[in-house]
């Protein structure tokens, strides 16, 4: 048995979810794409697979909605490649392509932290720590007793004669 869910359209153009027993929407259907589940849209009058056709459409909706990820010039780029020779080759390009994308940042998330500003922010914190270090130091060097600045005593004079 596939662990595939299973997602029935209906010729209403309602989608319903066979392992939740109930009907779904395109939103519901963009969900599982990004939480990586896999799935199968079946149109219930034939059994035609109708996937590609359901994620075009949350691609298009998405690019509609907001900040596009695809250009005119990309757009038409793609569009050049539909039955040329080229076509098989140039899908298998893409679709390796994103693979490697999605590898080299899952890399990252899993190495940096859930995001690149995790990341960054780690690095500033450390940053910190290690300019506070160097303060103390100089100041120390200086003659300041910084171990005595916590608040217990005021000293803010340097040190006179005294050795570490």
């Amino acid at each position: 048995m596939s662990n595939e869910r299973i997602i029935k359209k209906y010729p209403n153009r309602r989608l319903y979810d066979t392992e939740l027993s109930r009907y779904i929407t395109i939103a519901d259907v963009r969900d599982l794409v990004m939480k990586g589940v896999p799935f199968r849209v079946l149109d219930t009058a034939n059994d035609a697979d109708l996937t590609r056709a359901i994620l075009l459409q949350i691609m298009l909706e998405e690019e509609t909605g907001g900040e596009p990820l695809f250009s005119a010039n990309m757009l038409a780029q793609i569009i050049r490649f539909y039955g040329g020779t080229l076509q098989g080759v140039f899908a298998r390009y893409l679709e390796h392509s994103l693979d490697a994308f999605a590898e080299q940042q899952k890399q990252l998330v899993d190495s940096w932290g859930e995001t690149p500003f995790d990341a960054i922010g780690r690095v500033a914190q450390r940053n910190m720590e290690l300019w506070v270090d160097a303060q103390k130091n100089l100041l120390r060097a200086a003659g300041f007793d910084m171990d005595k600045r916590d608040g217990t005593d005021n000293e803010s004079s340097p040190k006179t004669n005294e050795t570490s």
